[in-house]
């Protein structure tokens, strides 16, 4: 998996991308097939945005969240992540499943 971490008008710390890494690690955890990771971290005043693009195969699947708070705004994104993660995962087997079922019935 390629992770690609950037800033707009943020400076990136060591912190912030461990902090980065360990949440996008929890992804793989549920699915393996993960090609790319990019993560965009952005300030504009008072809200902290972060948007992130994971490139699996077949699909782009694109999230972002704003908060107050720059960890705060990645705990969300993960979490939102995931959830989108796991219904791809989800669906991908039900389409197996139900092609297995199909084939089983023909035969």
């Amino acid at each position: 998996m390629n992770l690609n971490i950037s800033g707009h008008h943020l400076e990136v710390t060591p912190a912030i991308r461990d902090y980065v890494t360990s949440k996008i690690d929890r992804v793989t955890r549920h699915f393996d097939n993960v090609i790319d990771v990019s993560v965009i971290l952005s300030v504009d005043k008072l809200q902290h945005k972060v948007e992130a693009t994971v490139h699996v195969r077949g699909k782009d699947i694109h999230v972002e969240s704003i908060d107050e708070d720059m960890y705060a705004a990645i705990d969300a994104l993960a979490d939102k992540l995931d959830r989108q993660v796991v219904k791809h995962k989800e669906k991908l087997s039900e389409h197996r499943n139900e092609a297995i079922k199909h084939q089983a019935v023909a035969e």
